[in-house]
């Protein structure tokens, strides 16, 4: 007989990078009603819902995907 896995804590929304520089991505508008290729990047970029805030780190591909959908992404830069 198998053991019941575990539930998985909550993982926090910060991805690490080698520089440290790190970026603040907010959903500001909907995705409701735009093609199918930026959905998939909103996805990707780890935002499900309106105001939804995430953390990631800046690198090239994070800021080529947020120049694609500049009009549904608010970016912050992080200090610190």
């Amino acid at each position: 007989m198998k053991a019941p896995e575990t539930q998985k804590a909550p993982t926090d929304k910060v991805k690490k990078t080698a520089s440290g520089a790190k970026i603040r991505l907010e959903l500001v508008r909907s995705v409701n009603g735009t093609p199918r290729w930026m959905r998939t990047i909103v996805r990707t970029l780890a935002l499900r819902k309106m105001r939804d805030v995430v953390v990631v780190g800046d690198n090239p591909a994070i800021r080529g995907m947020v120049a694609k959908v500049p009009h549904l992404i608010d970016l912050q830069e992080v200090k610190g």
